[in-house]
């Protein structure tokens, strides 16, 4: 249990945490990787080139310290955390070390500011997220495992089909090795694969949402081919799924995890809006309901580039048609001559073009795609009066956005 002069000391550390956070949490890592250089194949570490990682680190060390007195306020965080962690098997063990590793970068970066009794904060202050993460954690394990086709950790499956869906996007659909069932999940939910990258020499873990609907038998995910532009170098792993794994290997997949879920006890209206390959997760929620015949009214609008790179067209046009009450509006970049068709937008995707017919009463509102096109999707919703509790987004990689 923490003391009181323990937390005021952390709220004293707020302000140099804003300044030099991420300066703290790249030590933190450069020291963590050098000493244990076994958790790389834990940790992504093209979001260790790219900076991504050390930035959502800061910005959650932030949250904690500014939240110290009720960490119980940052519980949606923690969930999403929570979550990630399971899906890369992060155990008890390792947080033992991180905290090490975490302690004496706070005394190697603040130098003689670093006293005796703020490095005791810290430590009473890192054990007590700890120990509300491992039992979260413990949780997530336990319920994982006692599913009927649920394990822990790392179980091999077998590449059935590899299908591609457009010039960006291939589908991989994952059978387990040892011929059981998998276990159900929640659509919107994703799993962990990790195979070994030669020119890393290392074993590297990747999150891809389940773009099916839950079946018992198989896992499909889609994934994007990302290439690089600029400083951004090529998705490791995406190319590498891409170019070099074929039907027939085998991947290792962790659990379902993942609480950016479609709420299927309702059956008021839901409002699909993604970005590019955002629209995996919310592709995953619209075959529940349509596997389930669910009678909730379905708006689904998606924007990419041109219909090269639109993956899943032509299944949820054919969908459409079968379904009553879904309507479908695509925003591409530039459309071709010969797309001058109702329900087909140039430009970006702009809500307030659709006006009621994506403004629903009692709607929910699923939002997922890069972090600038939630962001935008969020502000045009709000300013359309949607509330806050009604929108739902998920964001790819570490999770920096936090919208209010």
């Amino acid at each position: 249990m923490m003391t009181t002069a323990q937390k005021e000391l952390i709220k004293a550390t707020v302000p140099i945490l804003r300044e030099h956070g991420v300066a703290l949490t790249t030590h933190f890592y450069s020291r963590m990787f050098k000493h244990n250089p076994e958790l790389k194949n834990v940790f992504n570490m093209g979001n260790q080139g790219n900076g991504k990682q050390q930035l959502s680190l800061a910005l959650a060390v932030l949250a904690y310290a500014e939240h110290i007195e009720d960490p119980s306020v940052l519980v949606s965080a923690v969930t999403k955390i929570g979550h990630k962690h399971v899906s890369l098997d992060i155990r008890p063990e390792h947080y033992a070390i991180v905290g090490q590793h975490l302690l004496a970068s706070i005394k190697e970066v603040l130098g003689e500011g670093a006293t005796d009794e703020l490095i005791a904060a810290w430590a009473a202050a890192y054990q007590q997220l700890a120990d509300l993460m491992t039992g979260l954690e413990k949780s997530l394990y336990s319920e994982a495992a006692t599913k009927e086709g649920g394990w822990t950790g790392w179980r091999p499956f077998i590449v059935k089909q590899k299908v591609k869906e457009s010039e960006e996007i291939t589908s991989f659909y994952l059978y387990p090795s040892d011929g059981g069932k998998v276990a159900d999940f929640l659509p919107g939910q994703y799993i962990s694969v990790r195979l070994f990258l030669p020119e890393l020499n290392l074993i590297q873990p990747r999150q891809y949402s389940l773009s099916s609907a839950p079946n018992g038998s198989y896992y499909r995910i889609s994934v994007k081919r990302e290439s690089g532009a600029g400083d951004e170098p090529d998705g490791m792993i995406s190319n590498r799924l891409h170019d070099a794994v074929q039907e027939g290997d085998v991947l290792e997949v962790a659990p379902p995890a993942g609480d950016f879920t479609l709420d299927t006890a309702k059956q008021t209206p839901v409002v699909f809006i993604s970005g590019g390959v955002g629209q995996t997760p919310l592709l995953s929620m619209l075959e529940y309901l349509a596997s389930t015949e669910s009678n909730r009214e379905i708006v689904w609008v998606h924007g990419c580039r041109n219909r090269r790179v639109h993956a899943f067209n032509e299944p949820i046009t054919t969908l459409e048609a079968r379904h009553g009450r879904l309507q479908k509006h695509i925003f591409y970049d530039s459309l071709d001559e010969d797309m001058a068709v109702e329900g087909y937008y140039e430009g970006v995707v702009e809500l307030d073009r659709l006006k009621e017919q994506a403004l629903l009463q009692d709607a929910d509102y699923y939002v997922c795609g890069p972090a600038p096109f939630i962001r935008k999707q969020f502000e045009d919703l709000a300013a359309m009066g949607v509330s806050r509790e009604a929108i739902h987004y998920e964001e790819f990689g570490p999770a920096n956005l936090v919208l209010s």
